[in-house]
């Protein structure tokens, strides 16, 4: 890592804090451990204890790590879990709206309504309230990065996509206002976007591991680390340089509904 890159707020010689919403597998789980790597502090939430547990004894022998253990969708749950974060982590850097679903490939017309209330209270409203959660302090300090994990299908409506493009969508709209809000602040503001990623996100969308995983037959998916990478290259840029959108696809992917796929 060069000199221009270090996590370092302005001179000091003092680590920048991330939290990552979503931190306990897939995206979430390698940008911490790509985050840890560069000595990046680590605020890591999710729902699952057990799992934060491990990611933290993992990543604690590298840099300093606390675990919140919430779900983004209950507002209440999300304001007292950030509220409670212990003066050394209490300055949030950088942001990380990672979590976020996708259920089902139904039609509009016979789609589940619980699967739409969960896709758009996830990846809508639990960014939302964790966004209202951390802003304030980054105003205050006029410092700070947001990343919003978007997707291709903020970009491009596909056949059977329908919520989950709209709340994608919904995502890519939120940042574009946070950076136009945010900016007399000096805010950073980025919208991450990959296209098809191998992780079990999929197991959630197609209903089952098997269904997951054929999915990804005969092509080489993008990986969580291929993301995490992005991510880490879009925070470790100077203080004059913004990264305002990535779309990062696999080679194999041209858009939402062409992939070469050698069976």
């Amino acid at each position: 890592m060069s000199d221009s890159v270090l996590p370092l707020k302005g001179n000091k010689k003092e680590l920048l804090t991330a939290l990552i919403t979503g931190a306990t597998s897939g995206i979430g789980r390698a940008t911490a451990q790509e985050f840890a790597k560069h000595g990046i502090n680590l605020v890591l939430c999710g729902r699952r204890q057990e799992r934060l547990d491990t990611v933290q004894k993992d990543l604690s022998k590298h840099v300093n790590v606390h675990t919140l253990n919430f779900d983004v969708r209950d507002k209440d749950a999300t304001f007292k879990a950030i509220g409670s974060l212990p003066e050394a982590f209490q300055t949030i850097d950088i942001l990380i709206n990672n979590a976020g679903n996708a259920h089902g490939l139904d039609p509009i017309q016979t789609g589940n309504l619980d699967d739409w209330d969960a896709m758009m209270d996830i990846n809508v409203k639990g960014l939302l309230y964790v966004s209202k959660a951390i802003i304030p302090s980054m105003t205050e300090r006029q410092s700070g990065h947001i990343i919003n994990i978007g997707s291709s299908a903020g970009k491009e409506v596909y056949p059977k996509g329908n919520v989950y493009c709209g709340s994608k969508h919904a995502v890519l709209a939120i940042t574009e206002g946070m950076r136009i809000d945010l900016n007399p602040f000096g805010i950073k503001v980025t919208a991450i976007n990959p296209g098809l990623v191998e992780t079990e996100f999929s197991e959630v969308r197609y209903k089952g591991a098997e269904n997951a995983n054929n999915t990804y037959k005969g092509f080489k998916a993008l990986q969580a680390e291929d993301v995490a990478e992005a991510i880490y290259f879009a925070v470790s840029r100077p203080a004059h340089v913004n990264i305002a959108d990535i779309l990062m696809f696999c080679t194999a992917q041209a858009s939402s509904t062409i992939v070469k796929k050698d069976l």
